[in-house]
């Protein structure tokens, strides 16, 4: 797996790397909504988000998103930080696919209602 991704380009989000060490990889430099409406109207596959939530949260907002994936895990910290804070703005999803893994973990995939 890690031959596989390191072999295909990275977009790295942060406001404090400047060099990302990482094979194939790129920095954003400046408006990340900018960059990532640019990355769309380009031809290839699919561009993936991972941990990232504020990120995340910013494309959902801004209307780039045309999937989210969550798995939901069958435990209760009691701690955490929401998903979904209050104030963001609402976007409605519609679940367009389920699994249950034999770990009990739900697998969720939802569009843009």
């Amino acid at each position: 797996m890690a031959d596989a991704i390191n072999g295909i380009s990275k977009l790295v989000a942060s406001t404090t790397l400047h060099e990302p060490g990482w094979n194939n990889a790129t920095v954003i430099d400046g408006d990340v909504i900018a960059a990532i409406k640019d990355l769309k109207r380009q031809p290839g596959k699919n561009v993936t988000v991972s941990g990232s939530i504020s990120l995340t949260r910013a494309l959902l907002e801004a209307g780039l998103l045309d999937e989210l994936r969550l798995l939901v895990h069958p435990i209760v910290l009691g701690t955490g930080g929401r998903l979904f804070p209050d104030g963001i703005t609402r976007v409605p999803l519609a679940l367009s696919r389920s699994a249950t893994f034999s770990s009990g973990v739900l697998d969720l995939t939802y569009q843009p209602a």
